[in-house]
């Protein structure tokens, strides 16, 4: 188990007060939970600051009047669901989920009446039934959804647009990532793309073993799906794509900066600080089923040329003209 608590102070206003009573007050002390990958990764810690600051702005500040205690999501199913109803048990005023299902999962096994606010990024929760729908979300679950799916899809469509004339795609996944899969199947079709999903199973994973089969499909080109598990692996999996030539497609730019070729996905700073957003509002008395779920409205395009040069390919002046940013 990894726990960071960013304060240790703990004030004494009681936490059991309904939420509609609980506007912002002179002297609380307000404490909330976060599920979340690890603070020190390279896909979400860029996100923490975020995150801190826009509360700041709405006058939550650690070590003032605010404690935040953070478990890792990256461990085995049944140590979350523990991490998750100790959280419930230290009376935080709501929780933060962020990422795969099962972080919301055991948030939800612990409670269902303390406010939980999400990041939804690898399945859909109108789909799985944690919320109603997007404008009406009911009862105590609010948040973002990145809809995964969807982006999974457009990278499919990027990747075909960059290189017309190629048409194997295999594509990396693993349990975290089914929803994403399936976001690739219809749009690989339509596209008349020979999809080729490649499953990666008993994390910690062994990258080098899994590109061993990954060549063995032969793929044009590579689409790794986003999951928590994959994170720790960024750097050797980019390396991998490389050593093989593999033009590959991510969702998080970490993955271009070590060695990639593109991404597209999210800006996560960005989607921090709307969660940020829904927690200050929540803390000052709105009920979570008050706030609608919004969408990410900020992705960015990475691309990394000199990659596309160490593998011997041309990228097109409409790709890179579109990026937001261009590595070289």
């Amino acid at each position: 188990m990894r726990r960071r608590e960013f304060i240790t102070l703990l004030g004494g206003a009681a936490a059991s007060w309904p939420i509609a009573a609980r506007a912002q007050q002179p002297g609380r002390i307000y404490r909330i939970g976060l599920l979340v990958g690890a603070q020190d990764s390279s896909v979400m810690a860029p996100g923490y600051p975020a995150f801190r600051e826009e509360l700041r702005k709405r006058g939550f500040i650690d070590g003032r009047n605010l404690i935040v205690e953070a478990r890792s999501n990256r461990q085995e199913s049944q140590r979350l669901f523990t991490d998750a109803a100790d959280l419930v048990r230290s009376n935080v005023d709501l929780i933060v989920a962020v990422g795969p299902e099962v972080a919301l999962k055991a948030v939800l096994a612990a409670s269902r009446t303390i406010p939980i606010v999400m990041w939804a990024g690898n399945f859909d929760p109108i789909e799985h039934g944690y919320v109603q729908s997007l404008a009406r979300p009911g009862g105590n679950v609010t948040g973002v959804f990145t809809r995964q799916p969807e982006l999974a899809a457009k990278q499919v469509e990027l990747l075909k647009e960059t290189f017309p004339e190629r048409t194997r795609v295999t594509v990396v996944w693993d349990a975290l990532s089914t929803d994403q899969l399936r976001g690739t199947e219809d749009v690989a079709k339509s596209l008349h793309l020979n999809l080729r999903p490649l499953k990666l199973e008993n994390p910690p994973y062994d990258i080098e073993a899994a590109f061993r089969r990954v060549v063995e499909s032969d793929p044009q080109m590579l689409l790794v799906l986003s999951s928590p598990l994959f994170g720790p692996h960024h750097k050797e999996i980019a390396e991998q794509t490389i050593r093989h030539r593999l033009p590959a497609m991510f969702m998080f730019k970490n993955f271009v900066v070590e060695g990639g070729l593109i991404s597209y996905g999210p800006h996560v700073p960005a989607s921090f600080r709307r969660v940020a957003d829904y927690v200050a509002k929540i803390l000052n008395g709105t009920k979570p089923d008050e706030l609608p779920v919004e969408q990410p409205t900020r992705f960015e395009l990475v691309v990394n040329l000199k990659t596309a040069k160490a593998i011997g390919i041309e990228l097109p002046t409409s790709l890179l003209l579109r990026a937001d940013e261009v590595i070289e």
